[in-house]
């Protein structure tokens, strides 16, 4: 039976004890591979295109190019990639801003080793990493900022379809940042049965990812 393919992990962070201590955990697990690393902004679209990595960990203040600019360049060039913000404090524009930029949510440096590994997890499954107050009222400033350009352009979110009223309990959940266990243990269903619905979520809104679900809902007055 063939493995299964290894997630591409790539580090971004001046610090280099920060990117040895990642790395070195990362390299431990046998779902992920750690395939590149950058000390700065400039040097990570660089590495980035090299070996196009499924999800970077993107540090935010750098010398030179900061972790945000690089965060749009990358996606703009590689709209697949998932990067998740690093960053020091529970900062509310720099969430905002790394948001705006097309990240998937924040990490805090100082963050438990198994949050990182299930930040990295969660961004490579397309689920966002948004777990304060702090990043929730971030995420409503990018979702009322007529500036923000989704993924595929400036794009009218219509549902293709109704949402059940399950649906838009999950739909509320995933907006305050819960993973599918969480939301699973939350309303008493299934883990198994939340991912069906989060499927049929993003089919309804046409979405790729969660966090383009979440933004399309809030610019909707659908969720809280």
């Amino acid at each position: 039976m063939a493995l299964e393919k290894k997630m591409k992990v790539m580090l971004v962070d001046d610090q280099t004890m920060i990117r040895q201590g990642f790395g070195y955990v990362i390299h431990l697990q046998d779902d992920m591979e750690l395939i590149g690393e950058a000390s700065d902004g400039k040097e990570a679209v660089k590495v980035a295109s090299q070996c196009q990595p499924d999800v970077i960990l993107m540090d935010i203040q750098m010398p030179g190019m900061s972790g945000i600019e690089a965060t749009k360049e990358i996606i703009a060039r590689f709209p697949q990639t998932k990067i998740v913000i690093l960053t020091t404090f529970d900062d509310q524009e720099y969430i905002y801003q790394g948001i705006r930029a097309g990240a998937v949510g924040y990490l805090l440096k100082d963050a438990e080793v198994e949050d990182m590994l299930d930040a990295i997890r969660s961004a490579f499954r397309g689920e966002a990493i948004y777990k304060t107050s702090l990043a929730a009222h971030a995420l409503s400033m990018v979702a009322s900022s007529s500036g923000f350009i989704v993924p595929e352009e400036k794009k009218k979110w219509t549902l293709l379809e109704p949402l059940t009223e399950r649906e838009q309990q999950i739909l509320q959940e995933m907006a305050y940042g819960l993973r599918n266990d969480e939301i699973a243990k939350k309303l008493m269903i299934t883990e198994g049965t939340v991912k069906s619905h989060v499927h049929r979520i993003l089919q309804k809104f046409g979405c790729e990812d969660r966090t383009q679900v979440v933004v399309a809902a809030l610019r909707n007055g659908m969720v809280k």
